[in-house]
């Protein structure tokens, strides 16, 4: 697996030489499995390499050694950058911190890192077998699966705030109510419509493994999304400047008939068109 992202055969030999070398190697296999990217791994694999030599140095003949040298660590590196001295070292620290605690969850049993807490998959135990449904049926990429995953988990959320245990006690009313939350939360429309759609197919999934009853799926309608509502609007009369026009008022449909007009030329009465005459 290394050798599909450093071309260079010493640059490998050198990761391998590390006495975690086999455990980085490891973390390199889960990141790709995880849909990382090559940048991600040239970066974080040789601050690993340092983890390894650095504990080392300080004493750790074991992997069970390694957490107690990641303070030690974390503090010499970010120390040492200019980046610190910019006063941006906490950034940094971050920055260094999550791969090296990222590997010790991975190849230490029990190690729990100081980041983010890991959160379950949403609806796990509700509708097992949806997310394997997205990848293996649906083809989703890594990418497309964790969107699911995030509005799926504002979704859970939301269930679990208004009291409901279960999927049998969903309700059009309730679905309404979601979306009328996410709308009024001042999020964009896209992402409103975006999670609507992840709705819509997490309930026909449901409702294919026979979890919900009827077809709550077509109850999940998002907002129209128009582009060009926030455009300043012209009086093709007047030609005076006004505010966005909104969809379906009497002004906006004015406004559609006077375009059609001009765009047929009937606009203006025809006038002779003479010796002298303006040419109108």
């Amino acid at each position: 697996m290394l050798e599909d992202y450093f071309v260079k055969p010493d640059t490998v030999d050198r990761i391998r030489a590390s006495w975690i070398g086999p455990q980085i190697e490891q973390y390199v296999i889960w990141l790709a499995d995880r849909g990382y990217g090559a940048r991600c791994v040239w970066r974080r694999v040789p601050l690993l390499v340092a983890f390894g030599e650095f504990a080392r140095l300080q004493g750790a003949r074991s992997l069970a050694d390694l957490p107690g040298h990641v303070d030690a660590f974390v503090a010499k590196r970010a120390g040492e950058s200019r980046d610190a001295r910019r006063g941006i070292g906490q950034i940094l620290a971050k920055e260094i911190r999550g791969p090296v605690e990222q590997l010790l969850e991975l190849v230490v049993a029990g190690f729990e890192g100081t980041g983010r807490p890991y959160h379950a998959i949403p609806f796990a135990g509700l509708v097992p077998g949806f997310f394997e449904y997205l990848t293996s049926e649906r083809g989703l990429r890594p990418a497309s699966v964790t969107c699911y995953r995030h509005h799926l988990d504002r979704f859970e959320a939301y269930l679990q705030r208004v009291g409901v245990a279960g999927l049998g006690e969903l309700s059009p009313a309730l679905l309404s109510a979601f979306v009328a939350e996410r709308t009024g939360a001042g999020l964009a429309k896209t992402t409103v419509r975006e999670g609507c759609g992840v709705l819509r197919v997490f309930l026909r999934y449901a409702h294919r493994e026979g979890l919900v009853r009827g077809d709550l799926w077509k109850a999940v309608e998002w907002p129209q999304a128009c582009r060009l509502s926030t455009i300043p609007r012209v009086d093709l009369l007047g030609g005076r400047r006004q505010g966005p026009c909104r969809r379906g008022s009497p002004h906006a449909v004015r406004e559609a008939g006077l375009r059609d007009l001009a765009a047929a030329g009937d606009l203006w009465p025809s006038r002779p068109r003479g010796r002298g005459a303006d040419p109108g």
